[in-house]
């Protein structure tokens, strides 16, 4: 089989946490608070290329939570993978890098997320789902856009 007729192959090779932080900075005290919580959530995908069709992606999630101007609590999950991604065109690799390994690893960390968030003794938070697909969409468009004529 010639390069130009290489099949295309999406893998996953490993899925792994590699950071978690939970912090609650004013415990014990919050618990005795009315809890009428705040969310903040961040969400970040950085992709890298590791060795031949080997590629390193992760993402990152930081949610704080606060209670009128007192923050309960702070979490941060970074949950990544490493994906075997042979035979596609650069557009469509990006879009891979940037789409559908994030909505590989995204269930992982938000169930990493729930857990630490309710061993901290406060009530379960199940994150949204979230569209990576039009994240990037969006992205792609505002590249487009900001690039001179």
């Amino acid at each position: 089989m010639s390069e130009a007729q290489t099949e295309k192959n999406f893998g996953i090779q490993k899925v792994y946490t590699k950071n978690i932080s939970f912090e609650s900075p004013n415990a014990p005290a919050i618990f005795l608070e009315e809890f009428q919580p705040v969310l903040n959530v961040d969400l970040s995908v950085e992709s890298k290329h590791l060795d031949d069709d080997l590629y390193h992606v992760e993402i990152r999630v930081t949610v704080t939570t606060t209670v009128e101007d007192t923050t309960a609590f702070l979490c941060e999950v970074e949950q990544a993978g490493i994906f075997n991604i042979v035979g596609f065109e650069e557009e469509e690799k990006q879009y891979i890098l940037a789409a559908q390994c994030p909505n590989v690893l995204f269930p992982y960390a938000r169930e990493v997320m729930s857990d630490l968030i309710a061993k901290g003794g406060f009530p379960q938070l199940l994150l949204e789902p979230v569209n990576f697909d039009a994240m990037y969409a969006e992205h792609v468009q505002e590249n487009t856009d900001s690039k001179p004529s």
